[in-house]
């Protein structure tokens, strides 16, 4: 199975790492690290997780960031976004269906 982050989830975790590194340094590589970890687990459980939006939702482990992916008719997991739960839900619902329509 492959997994494919779209540019969109790039830039959220490049925003969750300037943020973190903010905090404490080498906070931001720890971000990372983590959820790359996340990411990599869908390896074994994609498909699992409970739809929120359209997508499925993977919460992370150790930060406040949920993964929003889904199964492609090829196989592929494609990863949406990787946004803070921290946001209120209106909008993280809007920033999905504007990712849906973009990527339709």
């Amino acid at each position: 199975m492959n997994i494919k982050l779209l540019a969109s989830a790039y830039n959220d975790l490049a925003e969750g790492r300037d943020f973190y590194e903010r905090q404490s340094e080498d906070l931001g590589g720890y971000f990372l690290d983590s959820l790359f970890a996340d990411v990599d687990s869908l390896m074994l459980y994609a498909g699992i997780h409970r739809k929120v939006f359209g997508f499925h939702r993977l919460l992370a482990k150790r930060f406040p960031y949920a993964i929003y992916y889904r199964l492609e008719p090829n196989g592929e997991t494609m990863i949406y976004r990787i946004l803070d739960c921290r946001q209120n839900p209106r909008t993280i619902r809007q920033t999905l269906r504007a990712e849906s329509k973009l990527n339709r």
